[in-house]
């Protein structure tokens, strides 16, 4: 993995849904979820959420917490 594939995560905003600009990383794991089961959005986008979803159901979601940029909550 990446190194630069996490900080993305960490960063990067939903360009699009009920979630639009809110940081990548601070997704619902239930939104992540039923994006799954909807079926992930094609490309580097689906990638990324997937593998977020793996993160947080993992628990290693405050893994990404020290790649954040300061101020950038969606909430």
């Amino acid at each position: 993995m990446q190194p630069e594939v996490l900080r993305e995560l960490a960063t990067r905003r939903m360009p699009f849904g009920k979630y639009q600009g809110v940081v990548m990383v601070d997704l619902p794991i239930a939104y992540l979820v039923w994006m799954q089961n909807k079926g992930w959005p094609a490309g580097d986008l689906g990638e990324k959420l997937a593998l977020l979803l793996e993160i947080k159901h993992n628990g290693l979601g405050y893994l990404l917490t020290p790649l954040r940029e300061p101020d950038s909550s969606g909430y």
